[in-house]
């Protein structure tokens, strides 16, 4: 890496998501996810990335191996985690130490005990021995040509209990040598006006060099990093999309966003804040957890309006309703539509589609009185963009869009003496003058319409081939009629390239799903590029 895909020194963005992200309930990282998460990270030019702990699991060790091999870093460091060394011992003689050099890393941060009741009950040392456990360990460090960071872990827990021995803690790091030291919000306890008033303090008292460590119990994790920045910090420590041990970290998306927009800071290398959104999707997929749709700034719901009023306004002018451009941080604008839609969503949602309705004035209103009434029976078009799209083309060209005409289908659930189940299903559908009868079997009978479709309309349209329900969602929407209740059922289907989601609502699942396929089958066609019936 060059030092000119660096940016200064002077403010820090510290990600800790392979680390610290790694110990939230449900997430179990492989090195292969380790190191794929390394690589987003470094794309999105964070300035250091702490990779985990070498020589505590053989996992991290591992990882910082194969890292310094596989990986070749344009914008960050990587760091290798580790604690201070044991009491009664010397840092140059302690094993986990020795793990700290061998791993490679340029960088290193120690957890250092802060809290007077840990250093004696977790730690079972003296105060003044836990002192020296810091000095001795940055200066061996530092010795051997490495940059140190020091966490002090419960610092404001600590704080509370004994302010002068919390600093003390500050003050033997940096006369050691540390370059950072990052006060800890372990607990996640604290509230932003605390943390302004004991950062501003510390730095005050101490003169060192500070960052933030913040959890998120309180929800408050990002507004507490942003409250220590405001008092002094240079240094936050962050996790993608806020993963972390109990509620999480503080997020790494929302701090830089505003750290950039709202501070005016350029804490990541120029053009890269435009990737923001693809990255935390992509970490989100390494991990295996659906993304948060109401993220802030990278949340697929963090720029949908659906209030016809703000539809309104937005038509004058986005920024009513918007505190950013969503193109900044590489996020959409999304119109969504409902019973609450007006003239103005509709327009703005044809837009967003790409028809052009032309300033028909009948033409809208027919479309946002049709969009009132099927919600009325229970169809949610803010969450099935394309059934509204396939909707809106009938309107606007006068007969729905047609690729095939179904003349009867059904489905068949069979329950034999031995246990054992069969779905069957027959599809009867006519296809460019072609009628074409097919059946099969699946897992299910929703499964076995989908196959028996699929059956019938690849003879005429391969582009089905590519086609995979990723999806599928069910709801019953009127309880108290019980097994005569409506249902909803939305389905999302891939082509490969893109996703798209359909809905079908009836008076039973095999009926909705049937509406939620015919419309998933009938958009693929249309994604293709393919020419309707006529």
């Amino acid at each position: 890496m060059t030092e000119t895909s660096r940016l200064d020194d002077s403010f820090h963005v510290f990600d800790t998501t392979l680390r610290d992200g790694a110990q939230r309930e449900g997430i179990n990282l492989t090195v292969a996810d380790k190191l794929a998460i390394a690589r987003h990270l470094d794309d999105f030019g964070v300035g250091f990335i702490e990779g985990g702990w070498p020589g505590a699991n053989p996992r991290d060790t591992e990882f910082f191996a194969r890292a310094r091999e596989e990986i070749d870093f344009q914008h960050a460091q990587l760091v290798a985690f580790g604690a201070t060394r044991r009491a009664g011992a010397k840092a140059a003689d302690d094993p986990q130490v020795k793990a700290l050099l061998d791993s490679g890393a340029e960088v290193i941060t120690l957890v250092a005990k802060s809290h007077d009741r840990h250093v004696e009950l977790a730690l079972r040392t003296t105060l003044e021995e836990n002192l020296e456990m810091v000095r001795d360990t940055v200066s061996h460090l530092r010795a051997q040509g490495r940059r140190v960071f020091v966490d002090c872990e419960h610092f404001f827990d600590g704080y509370r209990a004994d302010p002068e021995y919390a600093k003390a803690v500050v003050r033997a790091a940096a006369e050691a040598g540390a370059d950072v030291v990052v006060l800890c919000d372990t607990n996640g306890g604290m509230l932003p006006a605390q943390i302004q008033a004991v950062v501003a303090t510390v730095l005050a008292d101490t003169g060192a060099r500070l960052g933030i460590h913040a959890q998120d119990d309180t929800g408050c994790a990002v507004a507490n990093t942003l409250a220590a920045v405001d008092a002094g910090a240079t240094h936050v420590q962050c996790t993608a999309n806020g993963y972390g041990e109990r509620v999480g970290n503080a997020n790494l998306f929302p701090v830089v966003a505003a750290l950039e927009l709202k501070y005016g800071k350029q804490v990541l290398p120029e053009g890269r804040l435009r990737e923001m959104t693809r990255i935390s999707h992509a970490i989100a997929e390494v991990v295996n957890l659906t993304p948060s749709t109401h993220q802030p700034y990278v949340g697929v719901s963090a720029f949908a309006h659906k209030a016809g009023l703000h539809a309104s306004a937005i038509k004058v002018d986005p920024d009513l309703y918007q505190h950013i451009d969503p193109e900044r941080v590489g996020n959409t604008m999304r119109m969504l539509v409902s019973d609450m839609a007006g003239r103005a969503s509709i327009e703005l949602k044809g837009k967003e589609l790409g028809i052009d309705l032309g300033g028909d004035r009948e033409l809208v209103g027919r479309v946002v009185e049709r969009v009132k009434a099927r919600e009325l029976k229970g169809y949610t078009y803010e969450a099935a963009d394309a059934s509204f799209e396939l909707l809106l083309r009938a309107e606007a060209e006068g007969r729905p869009l047609k690729y095939f005409s179904v003349e009867s289908w059904r489905a068949i659930v069979e329950d034999r003496p031995d246990g054992t189940h069969a779905n069957e299903a027959t599809v009867k559908l006519w296809a460019k003058s072609e009628r074409i009868v097919a059946t099969a079997e699946g897992n299910g009978p929703v499964n076995a319409l989908d196959r028996a479709l699929r059956v019938a309309l690849e003879k005429i349209y391969p582009q089905l081939g590519a086609l995979e329900l990723v999806d599928y969602k069910v709801r019953i929407l009127e309880g108290k009629h019980g097994t005569s209740s409506t249902t909803r059922v939305l389905i999302s289907t891939s082509d490969g390239t893109g996703e798209w989601s359909t809905l079908g609502v009836a008076e039973n699942v095999i009926a909705a799903s049937w509406q939620a396929l015919e419309d998933a089958y009938t958009y693929g066609l249309l994604r293709a590029g393919v020419e309707p019936a006529a």
